[in-house]
Order: structure tokens, then C-alpha cells, then sequence
């Protein structure tokens, strides 16, 4: 099953399912796009062999017109690892300077230490619209 929970950070109030990326969970991802102001994608920046498969699924899911106006928070997870992808190297694999039309930002982390977790959700309260801040 997915994990939901419920996050309240600085001005956000965030309702948060981890949808988990395997193969045969991805396309129940859809029912949870409905009412989605931000996605926050993270992906395991260790793992090079399955960039191009995390990049082509992200926008997959930003396809969907569900998510025309959500904004885009990606963790490059994993930052403590010595062959980790920075968070430059990913913004250009995963293409994200092409999304003009979406406010996004790249956030290297360590999740196991907590290390870029706050300073990607500081962004993303920066960056919702102000309407959506209470949603």
C-alpha cells in the first residue's frame, strides 16, 4: 500500500502520499493527482541506470492535466553517496529547464540524516501560490 501522511511546515499544510516508484505501482499514480498543488518527486540520484526511466516517468505524471499548475519540488536523494548525480547534472537529465509554464527547483539531500530536507520545503513554501498555501 502507499504511506499518507499529514506534514505542517512554516505556511504549508501538506497531505502527503508516497506513491512508491515500482514498476506496477506508477499507474495508480494518476488517481492521486486530483486537487495536487505541488509534487514532490525524489529520486535516488545514486542510481544512474534508471535517471532516464525517473525522467521520462516524472513527465509522464506532469502530462496529465490534473497537474497543469502543480509545482515541482525534486529531491536528488542520496547526495552522501560518492557517485551521486549533483542537482545540476539531474535538472539537465530530467530536462527541467524545458518546463517554462512550472515553477520547479532541484534539492540535493541525504534523507537517512535529514541533510536539504528543510531547505527543499523552504523553497516550496516560498514558491506555492499564496491561495494554495492553505490548501
Amino acid at each position: 500500500g502507499f504511506n499518507v501522511d499529514n506534514v505542517e511546515y512554516k505556511n504549508l499544510k501538506l497531505n502527503c502520499w508516497d506513491v512508491g516508484g515500482q514498476t506496477r505501482l506508477r499507474s495508480l499514480w494518476r488517481h492521486y493527482y486530483q486537487n495536487c498543488d505541488a509534487i514532490i518527486y525524489v529520486v535516488d540520484s545514486s542510481d544512474r541506470n534508471r535517471m532516464k526511466e525517473a525522467a521520462e516517468e516524472l513527465h509522464q505524471a506532469l502530462s496529465d492535466d490534473n497537474l497543469r499548475d502543480a509545482t515541482l519540488l525534486v529531491y536528488a536523494n542520496k547526495q552522501d553517496l560518492p557517485n551521486a548525480v549533483t542537482p545540476s547534472e539531474l535538472q539537465e537529465i530530467f530536462k527541467l529547464p524545458s518546463l517554462r509554464q512550472r515553477k520547479w527547483f532541484v534539492q540535493g539531500c541525504t534523507a537517512t540524516t535529514g541533510r536539504g530536507l528543510w531547505e527543499g520545503l523552504d523553497w516550496l513554501s516560498a514558491n506555492l501560490p499564496p491561495k494554495k498555501q492553505s490548501s
